[in-house]
């Protein structure tokens, strides 16, 4: 007969339940922030046409790295389907919250058999970091997670999860070091790399350097590498056959996302104190094993980390979560698999304390689910409240008009009701007039612009309709109020 669940074991799950069905009610509300308008409307492009969605955010007909294998299945989903953009959302935040923790769940249980380490590991990866709220596309914090849920960046994390999981046990095998996996699993490994590298190129950078950690540590037999090779050639090949954009092309890129990722390295010590408990358990891990999978992805992690604050690569920054998880699952681990009972004890006490103070700290996600007047104040003041949509305009802007609309939210959020602006609202490295149109989105909105000169920039981009908050660019001879939206913003129509 099966013993019962101790009670920590018990306290550790019913917390981490509560926790995701905070997370599942959050997502029913779908709070809007970040970038969540520039999935919505790569979904609204291939639900139009999935052959040649074009530009999702302007009217040009060029490839674009926002689609990936996981938004042209949403695309599919919203074509067959009818739903709206933001129901397909929805649903694709659920399974990607749902991969996300049976990927946890697989892979902490191919480093402890103790049956509260994945409830942990949950707990630990959402609320061990800092005292300093930090939300990013690829950070799984739980307040960033709330607001990324419905991201390409959950969806493909959740598969490393899985690909780490599914990598350690083909790779150790019989735990002689020569695997006992025939070639489908290594080949449907290398295929599954790819598709997270095409999903989200940050979290796919982050997979592989855990997939690194996951071979070394198993030291595996020449059979192993043999086969390993062959997953990576296929892997690669899928990387150069995918249609919708040149994945290698991106490497060019890096120079243009530089100065967006310098805040990474902002407010180290605030954003991740906490996990250097995490740390901790991780050198106990390689005082025990100099092999140790998880320290070796902590090293792998750090230094990128590092090479890229020293040299000035800040999108380097993004592969922060390869340092971070492993030091987040260590110490979950470790309140099962300590040797010692005291010293279980003391790690569990530690942890627990440090999930507290995590969870105070984000508490103010709970303000995605409850309105801000029923909270408590002292959690109300955590609360951060999301950018307003524009549906407003909805009535009268239909799918593929062309909006003038200035640099910031309007530019970043108008596309995912179906609508293009002049000039994209995110860096577009495959759009060749992406400085051109930036130039002349800022020559409309100025002062000093003659009504001649706005015109003719109407008409050589084909828009209908111009949004601003009621400035010098709305008073022209060619614009008519349709309607007023929230922050005093006006949606005028061009008269032709």
């Amino acid at each position: 007969m099966r013993a019962a669940p101790r009670p920590a074991v018990l306290t550790a799950q019913a917390a981490a339940a509560v926790v995701v069905l905070l997370l599942v009610l959050v997502i029913v509300r779908l709070p809007w922030a970040g970038d969540l308008g520039m999935h919505a409307a790569t979904v609204q492009r291939l639900r139009h046409d999935l052959v040649d969605p074009g530009n999702p955010l302007v009217d040009a007909d060029t490839p674009s790295p926002y689609y990936s294998p996981w938004m042209l299945v949403l695309g599919c989903v919203a074509r067959v389907s009818g739903l709206s953009v933001f129901v397909v959302l929805r649903l694709g935040a659920l399974a990607g919250l749902a991969l996300l923790l049976s990927g946890v769940w697989r892979y902490v249980r191919t480093l402890s058999g103790h049956r509260a380490a994945p409830a942990l590991a949950v707990l630990s990866l959402l609320f061990l970091w800092g005292t300093v709220l930090f939300n990013w596309s690829g950070f799984y914090g739980l307040n960033s997670l709330a607001l990324t849920v419905s991201y390409p960046s959950v969806f493909a994390l959740g598969l490393a999860f899985h690909l780490w999981a599914w990598l350690g046990r083909a790779v150790r095998g019989d735990g002689d070091g020569h695997g006992d996996a025939g070639w489908g699993v290594w080949l449907g490994l290398g295929a599954l790399w790819a598709v997270i590298l095409l999903c989200h190129q940050f979290s796919g950078f982050v997979a592989t350097l855990g997939a690194v950690a996951t071979v070394v540590a198993a030291r595996p037999g020449r059979v192993v590498w043999i086969r390993l090779g062959g997953g990576l050639v296929l892997g690669l090949a899928v990387l150069l056959l995918w249609p919708y954009y040149d994945f290698f092309a991106l490497s060019g890129a890096e120079g243009d996302l530089e100065s967006v990722h310098r805040p990474l390295y902002e407010d180290l010590l605030g954003r991740y104190w906490l996990v250097l408990l995490g740390v901790m358990a991780l050198g106990v891990r390689w005082w025990r094993d100099r092999w140790d999978p998880l320290v070796l992805f902590f090293v792998l992690g750090v230094v990128v980390v590092a090479v890229g604050g020293l040299s000035g690569h800040w999108s380097w920054g993004r592969a922060f979560p390869a340092a971070l998880i492993p030091a987040q699952v260590a110490v979950a681990v470790e309140v099962g698999e300590a040797g010692l009972r005291w010293a279980r004890v003391g790690w569990a006490c530690a942890l627990g304390a440090a999930l507290v103070v995590g969870a105070w700290t984000q508490v103010g996600t709970v303000g995605y689910v409850v309105k801000r007047g029923d909270l408590p104040e002292a959690v109300a003041e955590k609360y951060r409240r999301p950018w307003e949509g524009y549906h407003w305009m909805t009535p009268w802007v239909k799918y593929g008009d062309v909006v003038m609309a200035r640099a910031g939210r309007p530019a970043r959020q108008i596309p995912a009701y179906g609508a293009y602006t002049v000039a994209p609202g995110y860096p577009d490295f495959f759009l060749p007039d992406e400085g051109r149109r930036e130039g002349v989105v800022r020559r409309y909105f100025a002062e000093g612009t003659s009504g001649r000169e706005r015109g003719e920039i109407l008409r050589e981009y084909g828009v209908r309709w111009v949004v601003d908050t009621g400035g010098a660019a709305g008073r022209g001879a060619e614009l008519r109020e349709v309607a007023r939206g929230p922050r005093g913003q006006v949606l005028y129509a061009v008269v032709r």
